[in-house]
């Protein structure tokens, strides 16, 4: 991946998880390490926040949508409010105009297990707000694991398993 192709290969996308499963296994230890020192009422609370406003709106939207359409106010939501930027700030805001705690935490925890447990990044505005399998994407994935294979650097793809590339598009 990179400026000219945002495109992430089975294994691209495998080790940018990775990177955050590291954020993540990090972040539990500091909980445990801290644990006693947490307020877990605030904990809770920035833990939920961010699905609250930027999850819960578009999903409820999205399963009442009778075409898997709904605006893209929920997309904006969920990529802001899931952004470390945003995250960044309100845990600054946070320290600055409460304290600074470990109760922050949560902030980490929960944006680190959404990318690197489940795999969940921003959601761009082509693809459904759940995640659906997309032929496209199966297709530019089978395609970049075939140039790999054939270039002696990745084994061959195996054509049954679920596709896992993304395709970058504008949001």
């Amino acid at each position: 991946m990179d400026i000219k192709n945002p495109i992430e290969s089975r294994v691209t996308f495998t080790l940018h998880r990775v990177e955050y499963v590291v954020a993540f296994a990090l972040t539990i230890g500091l909980i445990i390490w801290h644990f006693n020192a947490i307020r877990w009422g605030p904990a809770i609370g920035l833990f939920l926040y961010i699905d609250l406003i930027g999850y819960i709106p578009g999903a409820i939207a999205f399963r009442r949508s009778k075409n898997g359409r709904i605006p893209k106010v929920y997309y904006v939501l969920y990529n802001t409010m899931h952004s470390l930027i945003t995250c960044g700030v309100v845990a600054a805001l946070w320290a600055w105009l409460v304290r600074p705690e470990w109760a922050l935490l949560a902030i980490a925890f929960h944006v680190f297990g959404d990318r690197g447990v489940f795999g969940n990044f921003y959601k761009p505005f082509g693809l459904p707000f759940e995640p659906v399998a997309n032929p496209q994407v199966a297709r530019v994935s089978s395609l970049l694991e075939k140039r790999a294979a054939a270039a002696g650097l990745a084994p061959a793809p195996i054509d049954e398993m679920a596709p896992t590339a993304v395709v970058g598009t504008t949001t």
